[in-house]
């Protein structure tokens, strides 16, 4: 694999760049691995890369139904934080951010990582409450969040509403600067080719149809559309898929798949700055590289594995944003798409081992899953590698539904993003 630097993009340029190597190979699919990862989105292919470089483990397949990355990895809203209220929470996310902080670096790919803050506007006394009690937990966790009042968050973000009169008056916002943003595309090239240049094989185009278990009830490969592959270990990283296929190793799981839907406007001069989110009115909006204006909500109402979504959750969105941000009501809206988002009970994530031997799950991470890329692909890759979790992700078992040590997110992390 060539290193990207200044002198090699130069001499592309002065080439007109007729020399371009593939970024990655497009594997065949071998009879026998050590360890097969399903699902081919940034965190299939970090644990990949992971495992690659910090555990030996190179005879690893990452396979996926699509092409790569053409799943929730590039259908979110690209938003990176770490501001959530419970430690086990604050230690996950922020173990990412510190990991993003320095990944194109890391892989010598540009995922354009941005830390151009988030900011959770509070628009009724429970908000900032509730905010505040989020910056105090996030302080004792080492997390940065600081409180705004309504004119430094108007500073902030210029376009915002903080008249006194307005339907939803902005009483202040919750901060955190080190929280952004980041090219989904570009994480998903970016872990594809360093994991691909250390040997593992990625297979695009290629369903698993079953997780295959032996006579000692472990696993001992998959079933593919190109026939059996062998396996000393599997690792499940699928998103809304993934309750299907575990359901072929015979593991059900509390998980419920609801569309998402998010929506970008025609491009227009830098206007907003950073990353706002609302959980009163249920909508966050940035701006992208290009531009566009970048929109999203919740989950819609229903369970689903549509990628198209209700119309009635994206009018509600546009009617709140035009509430918050009154300057952007004539804005035309270019596109909109949707994604499958796998929820957990208490909406934070299953990320271990599974009680069927030489089974590895990461999954539920809901609408949050972006965000943890780097830092949730580090520790997955620990768990395969040593047969048992990081400390980091030790709490986040799925025995945690037997158990009753629930890691209750629902209602703290604003609108759940």
């Amino acid at each position: 694999m060539s290193r990207f630097s200044a002198l090699s993009l130069l001499r592309g340029a002065i080439s007109g760049h007729k020399n371009v190597e593939p970024q990655w190979p497009n594997s065949e699919l071998k009879s026998e691995y050590d360890v097969v990862i399903i699902g081919a989105g940034g965190h299939g292919l970090g644990a990949a890369y992971y495992l690659a470089k910090e555990h030996g483990v190179t005879n690893t397949a990452v396979i996926d139904k699509g092409w790569l990355g053409g799943g929730n990895t590039g259908r979110n809203t690209t938003i990176i934080r770490s501001n959530y209220l419970y430690d086990e929470s604050a230690r996950l996310y922020d173990h990412a951010v510190d990991l993003w902080d320095g990944l194109s670096q890391e892989l010598n790919y540009n995922v354009m990582f941005s830390q151009r803050g988030v900011m959770m506007l509070a628009h009724n006394v429970h908000d900032v409450q509730s905010f505040k009690r989020h910056i105090h937990s996030n302080r004792l966790n080492g997390v940065d969040n600081v409180w705004l009042s309504p004119e430094q968050a108007k500073a902030k973000c210029p376009p915002l509403n903080i008249s006194s009169t307005a339907r939803y008056p902005v009483m202040g916002a919750a901060f955190q600067q080190r929280a952004g943003t980041a090219r989904h595309d570009a994480v998903a090239w970016g872990y594809a080719r360093a994991a691909a240049a250390r040997g593992v094989d990625i297979v695009q185009n290629c369903p698993v149809v079953r997780i295959s278990r032996g006579a000692d009830g472990a696993v001992n490969g998959v079933e593919t559309a190109r026939g059996f592959v062998k396996a000393k270990k599997v690792a499940v990283s699928a998103a809304g898929g993934t309750s299907v296929i575990m359901d072929t190793a015979g593991v059900r799981l509390p998980l419920e798949s609801y569309p998402l839907q998010a929506l970008v406007s025609e491009p227009v001069k830098p206007v907003c700055p950073g990353v706002v989110m609302s959980n009163t009115v249920h909508a966050y909006i940035s701006q992208s590289d290009k531009g566009e204006l970048v929109i999203g909500s919740g989950t819609d109402q229903y369970v689903s594995y549509s990628q198209r979504g209700g119309l009635p959750l994206i009018e509600h969105t546009l009617a709140a944003i035009c509430e918050v941000f009154p300057s952007f009501r004539r804005m035309r809206m270019l596109r909109k798409w949707g994604g499958v988002v796998d929820v957990t009970p208490d909406r934070s994530p299953i990320l271990g081992k599974t009680p069927v031997g030489g089974l590895y799950l990461n999954c539920g991470w809901g609408t949050g899953g972006f965000k943890a890329t780097p830092g949730s692909a580090h520790v997955f890759a620990h768990t395969i590698a040593k047969d048992e979790p990081h400390p980091i992700n030790a709490p986040f078992t799925l025995s945690r539904f037997e158990t009753g040590r629930l890691i209750d997110e629902a209602a703290a992390a604003a609108v759940a993003h």
